[in-house]
C-alpha cells in the first residue's frame, strides 16, 4: 500500500499545511528584533565615526604627515603620534610572536591530546573565566611578574613588559577561538588520515590545522585588534603619558627595552587636556588607531579567505 493511502484525509491536510508552512509570528518578531538591534548598533557606530572624523578632519587634512611623524608636544599644533604608533607597533609584534603560538598550541593540546576528564574540563572552564577578567587585573598581574620579578629580563617599565601584559590579556581569547575552530573539524578527516597510516601529529599538521586555519586566524587576529586598543594594562606597567626620551626609529627593536607609550595612552592623555586644539588632535589620533585596527582586521579577512580557498 502506498504511503499516501495510509493517511486519512485530515492527516494529509495537516501534513500539507505543515510542509507548506504557516506564518510563524514569533519567528518573524524575533527576526525583526534582531534586525532592529543590528540597525541600532550600526547607527551608533556611524554617529561616532562621523563625529570623530568631523572633529579631527582639520588635523588630518592639513598636517597628516607631520601628525604621524611628530612626537608628543605641549602645543596641539606641534603634537604628533609617532611615539604612540611605535609603541603600538611593537606591542602588536610581541603579542603576535608570544600569544599566538602559545594560544594555538594550548588549543591543539586540549582538543587533540588531552584526555577528556575532570581536570581537562576544569582547565577549560578556568580559561573561559579568564577571558572575562577585567584588563586592569591583568595589568596588576603583569606589574608583579614582568616589571618586578622579571626586571633583569624585561628591563622593568619598558615596552617589552607592556607587550607581554597585553599578550597575557588576549591569550585566553586565542585559546578559546582556536579550540572552537579545531573542534569544528569533521572527525571524518581525522579518521581518513589514521586510515592511511598517518600519525596523530601528521593528521593534525596536514588535515586538522589547515581545515581550522580560517577560524583560528579570524579569532586570533581579531583579538590582536582588541590588544592594540587596551590602555589599562599599559598604564599599570608604566606607560609614559607624555613624550618618551627614546628617539629611535619606528622599526628600531631597541624600543623594547626603553620607556614607551602607545596610541591608547596618547588618546587618553590628550582627551583630558583642556587646552585649545587638543580635542581635534585627540579625534585625529582616534582615527589613526581605527585605521591600524581595521588594517589588522583586513589582514585577518584576507588570510581567512586564502585558507578557505585552499580548504
Amino acid at each position: 500500500m502506498a504511503f499516501g493511502q495510509v493517511l486519512d484525509a485530515g492527516t494529509a491536510d495537516r501534513v500539507k499545511a505543515s510542509l507548506a508552512g504557516g506564518r510563524d509570528v514569533r519567528g518573524v518578531l524575533f527576526r525583526v528584533v534582531l534586525q532592529l538591534a543590528l540597525l541600532f548598533t550600526v547607527v551608533i557606530l556611524a554617529a561616532l565615526l562621523v563625529q570623530v572624523l568631523t572633529l579631527g578632519w582639520e588635523t588630518l587634512a592639513t598636517r597628516l604627515g607631520d601628525f604621524l611623524t611628530a612626537e608628543s608636544r605641549s602645543r596641539a599644533k606641534e603634537a604628533g603620534v609617532f611615539q604612540g604608533l611605535r609603541g603600538t607597533l611593537w606591542i602588536g609584534v610581541v603579542t603576535t610572536l608570544v600569544a599566538f603560538p602559545l594560544g594555538i598550541s594550548a588549543a591543539v593540546y586540549l582538543e587533540e591530546y588531552a584526555p577528556k576528564n575532570r581536570m581537562t574540563r576544569f582547565i577549560e572552564l578556568n580559561i573561559r573565566n579568564l577571558a572575562g577578567v577585567p584588563s586592569v587585573v591583568y595589568g596588576i598581574l603583569a606589574y608583579t611578574i614582568f616589571v618586578t620579578l622579571l626586571r633583569p629580563v624585561t628591563g622593568g617599565k619598558t615596552a617589552l613588559s607592556g607587550a607581554l601584559a597585553v599578550a597575557v590579556l588576549v591569550l585566553p581569547v586565542i585559546i578559546i577561538t582556536s579550540a572552537e575552530a579545531i573542534r569544528a573539524v569533521p572527525d571524518s578527516l581525522r579518521e581518513a588520515g589514521f586510515g592511511v597510516g598517518a600519525t596523530r601529529w601528521e593528521v593534525i599538521r596536514s588535515h586538522v590545522l589547515p581545515y581550522a586555519a580560517p577560524g583560528i586566524l579570524t579569532g586570533t587576529l581579531l583579538s590582536l585588534g582588541r590588544a592594540l586598543g587596551e590602555a589599562a594594562p599599559l598604564i599599570l606597567v608604566g606607560a609614559v603619558a607624555g613624550s618618551v626620551g627614546y628617539s629611535g626609529g619606528l622599526l628600531d627593536p631597541g624600543q623594547l627595552r626603553e620607556q614607551f607609550t602607545a596610541m591608547p595612552i596618547v588618546i587618553a592623555t590628550w582627551s583630558t587636556n583642556a587646552r585649545p586644539g587638543f580635542d581635534q588632535i585627540t579625534a585625529a589620533a582616534i582615527v589613526v588607531l581605527l585605521v591600524v585596527v581595521l588594517l589588522a582586521n583586513a589582514t585577518a579577512i584576507v588570510l581567512r579567505n586564502r585558507f578557505e580557498k585552499k580548504r
